[in-house]
């Protein structure tokens, strides 16, 4: 009896343990991931961040809008700190390409969208620290800009453009009714620019000019209308050199004939900097239709408020015979990571890139003159028309050239156009000239 017993308890207890094992293993389990977990501590220390500055028109502060941020994701990640270093636009890109040549370079820029920083092996892949749902969240023409071999190689943060800003001031003044919409035809244009341009004080002198720009290589102010006959720089599929023909002559001839043929610019167009050109139209005042970038919106709008502008728009560059406005620009911007040793650290600086690129503060965009890259934002610019008008034409720009060798091109191009403008090279020699010197190129770099 007492043996039976035994037996009986034991087969009980053995029936007890097969229905509790289950919940014993889930127990087990869950503590070896607690234990895990509290071993997996996030990671602390130093990011170095290099970048660009951002124009604030409001504040003035050129740096604002990463120091803050930044500022706050220290806060929500205590340990971290992120080192920044400002650069500028004149000496940075050369800052940051002397950076890699000496392997000194920053954990994150913003130099994801350059062709030649995609293809050096030197920064991280990301597709492995973005869900699907994440990347469809960015435009399509953003996660484009950061993506070679199938691969994605930044965070797209904004995007911007170039379009043609109107003084209506003198629009007015001189009886001359702004395109339609934003869009007009080089010959409307032109006869627009005609108009605008004249004897303000009947001294014989020409004093008021329709249009006037700059030429300098990274620029691309007057390429809208260079390309508006349809014309490529580099054909996307072989890679090769095509700015030559009856497309890109067009295009050009439309960009020399408004100073020789039309004299709707000043003399010295082709011979004023940046700054001299900008000046006219800003403060002088004294030309009616200016191309730059979207930077320039929140500016004019500022001295606009303060009395010292005008008013203004913003419409298409004129269209030719592609029957679309085009611009050529490297529209989007974006951070990368460069390469890193320690996963925990990669993991962090991805993090940080996502925090900024929330859509709380893609809507902060705004205040920087340019444009958010998610989607879904639809309502950010829904009662101002210029800005709404600019950001349709977002759509219609060219991005620059994938090309290895672009800068080198873009500075012969550059140069060329210049000597076309300024009389020293008729249109045809200037494309020859240049040709001949981007396939010099081609054959030493094989």
């Amino acid at each position: 009896m007492k043996k039976k017993l035994i037996q009986a308890f034991v087969q009980i207890i053995v029936v007890l343990l097969i229905l509790s094992s289950p919940l014993l293993i889930v127990n087990y389990r869950k503590q070896i991931k607690e234990k895990r977990i509290e071993k997996e501590e996030p990671w602390k220390g130093v990011i170095t961040l290099w970048d660009f500055p951002k124009l604030n028109v409001k504040t003035g502060s050129r740096y604002g809008w990463i120091l803050d941020k930044i500022k706050k994701f220290e806060r929500e990640n205590p340990g971290v700190y992120i080192e920044f270093k400002p650069i500028d636009w004149k000496k940075g890109t050369t800052q940051l390409e002397e950076a890699v040549k000496t392997g000194r370079y920053p954990d994150i820029a913003p130099i994801a969208a350059d062709f030649n920083y995609m293809k050096k092996g030197i920064l991280e892949p990301l597709d492995n620290y973005f869900t699907k749902e994440e990347k469809n969240k960015f435009k399509c023409q953003a996660l484009r800009a950061v993506t070679y071999n199938g691969k994605m190689w930044g965070v797209p943060f904004m995007m911007t453009t170039y379009v043609m800003y109107l003084n209506l001031d003198l629009f007015i003044e001189r009886g001359v009714e702004p395109p339609i919409d934003g869009n007009w035809t080089y010959e409307e244009f032109v006869e627009k620019m005609k108009v605008l341009t004249w004897d303000s004080d009947n001294d014989g002198e020409i004093d008021h000019y329709g249009f006037t720009s700059f030429i300098k290589p990274n620029y691309y102010n007057v390429w809208g209308i260079i390309l508006s006959d349809g014309a490529d720089i580099i054909d996307e599929n072989s890679g090769e050199y095509v700015f030559y023909g009856d497309k890109a002559l067009k295009g050009l001839n439309k960009l020399i004939d408004l100073k020789y043929k039309y004299k709707v610019t000043p003399e010295d167009f082709g011979i004023l900097n940046e700054n001299e050109a900008w000046e006219m139209f800003y403060k002088k005042k004294n030309v009616a239709v200016y191309p730059t970038g979207t930077w320039a919106l929140r500016v004019l709008e500022n001295l606009k408020n303060k009395g010292e502008g005008f008013e203004f728009t913003v419409a298409n560059y004129p269209i030719g015979d592609m029957r679309l406005p085009v611009s050529l620009n490297n529209s989007v911007s974006a951070y990368g990571i460069f390469k890193q040793e320690d996963e925990a650290k990669l993991k962090m600086c991805v993090k940080f890139l996502k925090y900024i690129t929330q859509e709380k503060y893609q809507r902060e965009l705004e205040d920087l003159g340019v444009f958010p890259v998610k989607t879904g934002i639809t309502d950010l610019y829904m009662y101002d028309n210029k800005v709404k008008r600019i950001e349709n034409s977002l759509s219609y720009t060219k991005i620059i050239p994938r090309h290895e060798k672009w800068k080198e091109i873009d500075r012969i191009l550059q140069s060329q156009i210049k000597l076309a403008l300024i009389g020293e090279k008729s249109s045809k020699e200037a494309l020859d000239d240049a040709k001949k010197q981007i396939q010099k190129l081609y054959i030493n770099d094989n």
